[in-house]
């Protein structure tokens, strides 16, 4: 039975990456928005962000430094938008009910889309992270820092990734399903990944410290800038075992429910 689950993953994971393949567009569009975000912010707003950050030698180099972790995570959340949105349009196509009829094992549907966006991530992230050295970043991390980096992004990712394809079984329609994650693509900026959250209001700056991703950008900055990390690592790497073991669970619920109809 494990051999068959396996077999049965490989040739979902072909056919995710063959879909991938022949509609370019939307790995094209999934990456595209970090990039914008990432211009965006180094060249219109980075000089006065970075003085704000550096002081009077701040300025645009010191803020990209600083906002480039953030937008390698939105890289992330970008990508598993898509995800959802591609499981939502096999359950609308009505692909999910014909693989109901055929002897594979249902994990294997699910594990498909799963490992397909993890390899549409790492792609994605390849080309943000060029992108964002092209325009000055420059991480001061060790080949083994580097590795630490992808560890931790394909922690955040395999999260993600799960709880996505859940909002993609729980979707009416295609359309709702590219929406609700939509708040994974903002939190970034309600936390510490374009302005420290010493600068925010009380209530603003305790929602800040405390949701998922303030320690996950902390994290990747420390590891990328060698700024200091203290406990976030454990907070980062606790949070992606609660929300990939909460969206396996989710999707694993809808998932058999799908089937049993």
């Amino acid at each position: 039975m494990t051999t068959l689950a396996l077999t049965d993953s490989v040739t979902m994971l072909r056919r995710n990456l063959r879909h991938m393949l022949r509609y370019p567009s939307m790995t094209v569009m999934l990456v595209g928005m970090p990039i914008v975000f990432l211009l965006l912010f180094v060249y219109v707003f980075g000089g006065t962000l970075g003085a704000g950050i550096g002081g009077a030698s701040g300025g645009r180099a010191e803020y990209v430094n600083y906002v480039a972790p953030a937008i390698i995570l939105m890289t992330v959340t970008a990508v598993v938008q898509g995800t959802s949105i591609s499981v939502a349009m096999d359950l609308a196509e009505g692909i999910i009910a014909r693989f109901r009829t055929m002897a594979i094992a249902r994990v294997s549907v699910l594990t498909g889309h799963v490992l397909g966006s993890m390899i549409q991530a790492a792609i994605s992230l390849a080309i943000v992270v060029g992108v964002a050295l092209l325009v000055g970043f420059r991480p001061s991390a060790s080949l083994g820092e580097w590795f630490a980096v992808a560890g931790v992004l394909a922690a955040v990712t395999f999260a993600l990734v799960w709880l996505s394809v859940a909002l993609g079984q729980v979707s009416k329609s295609v359309e709702t399903a590219s929406n609700l994650p939509m708040p994974l693509i903002f939190l970034p900026f309600l936390g510490s990944g374009f302005v420290p959250t010493e600068s925010m209001p009380d209530g603003v700056r305790w929602f800040a410290d405390y949701q998922p991703f303030t320690p996950i950008i902390e994290t990747l900055r420390g590891l990328l800038m060698g700024t200091p990390i203290g406990n976030n690592a454990v907070l980062a790497l606790g949070w992606c075992l609660v929300i990939a073991a909460g969206g396996y669970a989710w999707s694993k619920k809808l998932f058999n429910r799908e089937f049993s109809r």
